[in-house]
Parts: C-alpha cells; structure tokens; sequence
C-alpha cells in the first residue's frame, strides 16, 4: 500500500477511535486567535479584550477581590444575550437574589449545588461533554486552597481540550491559580479597604434623649476598589501581539439603598499600566 493511503487509513482509524471525545484531533488549530465575548464589565473588557470562547480562564483571588462579581457581570451579559448557563457551585455558596441583583437571568441559568470538589468537577466534566452552553463557571472559591491543590494538572488540561472548537467559555474561579499553563486567560483579582461613610444621625424630640443614628449599622458602604491584573493571555491583539501583564485599577461607587451594586463598576481614574512593554510578552 503507498505512503499515501496508509497515512490516511491511520488518520482514519485515530479519529474514528477518538470520536465523540475530542473534537477534530488531527487539524490545526491556532489557539491565539479567538472568537470574544463581553465579561459584563467594560474595565474587565479593555484590559483582557473580552471573555475567549473555546477556552478556559481563570480568575482567583481572596475574599472581597471582586471575583464574583466578575462572575455575576459575566453571567448577566451571557443570560442577557439569551445564552444557556451553568454555574457549579463548590461549596453551595451561590446567593440568587444576589445574581438577580446584578442583572442574571435566573431562567437561564443552570445551578448545580455541590457539596465537595469531587462533585463540582463531575459536574464541570458532564455538562462540558453534554455541550450548549454559553459560559459553565466552576466556582472553587469557597474550597479551601490546600483542597483545590490537590486536583492534578491533567483534569485542567482534560477540560481545555473538551471546550476548545466549541463556543462555550470555561470560566474557572478560585483562591489561587491552579489552572496556570491550561488556561488562555488567567486574571488576579485583589480588593482593597472599602470606604465607609457614617449615617447622619436623628434629631430627637426634646425628650433629653441621646441622639440615634438614622441607620442602626451606622455605617454605609460608599465604594470600593479593585485590582484586575492579566497574569497570562494566549490571545493575540489585532496588531498580532499578545497581551502581556497589565494592572487595572477598577473603582466601584455604586450604591443602592445600604447596599452596594459590586458588578457596577464605573472608572474613577484613567488605567495605570505598570509595565513598560506596550504590546506584552508573547506566549
């Protein structure tokens, strides 16, 4: 038999054996280059370019970082745009009328309470196989850190092969960054001390009582800030580069009644890139 027809019987018999679990495992695909979609926050968007579909990113941070806020807003702008997505929850922390709050079409959106991290990457694994997502977020943050280390590289790897060719965007939160060389974009998220400003007190009848404040938690919540940093990025620019480390600062300020609208971010300063490359470092 020539060369030629034995290299495609093999080509033949690989794809045949590899069907229905990776997509077109002999083409090329340039990984650079991706199709984008909003991640709610126009910050967020003009740091990153966009939220990679066929891709997994990932997002960590401590607590009061933003990163679930950044998930709501990529939530609300998916569901908004009439996308199906899931949401696996680690620790069964997820609060609806939070997600209502920032603008989240319940309806859909498919939550999966888990109770361990074994359950949530079951879950994770099944749903990316059963496909017709928008965006599937695996939230570990509230995982303890040691826990989530444990989880070995080849399951990111396994859930960035399942994703890629598809439109689905993997958006995988944590603690800390566990995904690393697996994931296509990787954003640190880092909070800084809220600004709290103290209620205006009552002014009482004259009955010789002392003065109360108007409310009882005496202070309101008059904004926060926010720190977004590209860690890694395989996407390209338009002028080919790829986007290197950048810092964002992202200053929240919106208010509701006592509580704060944390997915409403609006720009207080102009952005202070910190290094002193452009165009970044190319990956």
């Amino acid at each position: 038999m020539p060369i030629g027809q034995r290299a495609a019987a093999l080509r033949l018999q690989v794809e045949t054996a590899l069907a229905g679990r990776v997509v077109a495992p002999l083409e090329y695909r340039d990984r650079s280059v991706v199709e984008t979609v909003s991640a709610g926050i126009a910050e967020i968007d003009e740091l990153t370019g966009g939220l990679p579909r066929g891709c997994l990113t990932e997002v960590f941070g401590m607590a009061g970082s933003g990163r679930t806020s950044l998930l709501l807003a990529a939530l609300a702008a998916r569901t908004r745009e009439g996308e199906v997505c899931a949401l696996v929850d680690g620790r069964d922390a997820f609060d609806p009328e939070a997600g209502v709050a920032a603008g989240v079409n319940l309806r859909q959106l498919l939550w999966v309470r888990c109770k361990n991290i074994e359950q949530a990457l079951r879950a994770t694994d099944l749903l990316i196989q059963g496909g017709g997502f928008g965006l599937i977020a695996l939230d570990l943050s509230d995982v303890a850190a040691w826990v989530v280390r444990q989880v070995q590289l080849s399951v990111w790897f396994r859930f960035r092969r399942a994703v890629e060719g598809t439109a689905t965007i993997l958006f995988l939160m944590g603690q800390e960054s566990n995904a690393k060389t697996c994931a296509s974009l990787v954003l640190r998220m880092k909070g800084e001390a809220g600004a709290w400003r103290e209620t205006a007190r009552e002014t009482l009848p004259e009955t010789g009582a002392q003065p109360r404040l108007a409310v009882p938690q005496g202070c309101l919540l008059e904004g926060t800030k926010s720190w977004a940093e590209v860690v890694r990025s395989r996407m390209q620019t338009e002028d080919g580069w790829a986007r290197g480390n950048r810092v964002m600062s992202i200053d929240a300020r919106k208010i509701e009644g006592k509580q704060m609208d944390a997915t409403g971010f609006v720009a207080k300063t102009a952005w202070n890139y910190l290094d002193g490359d452009e165009g970044g470092d190319k990956f």
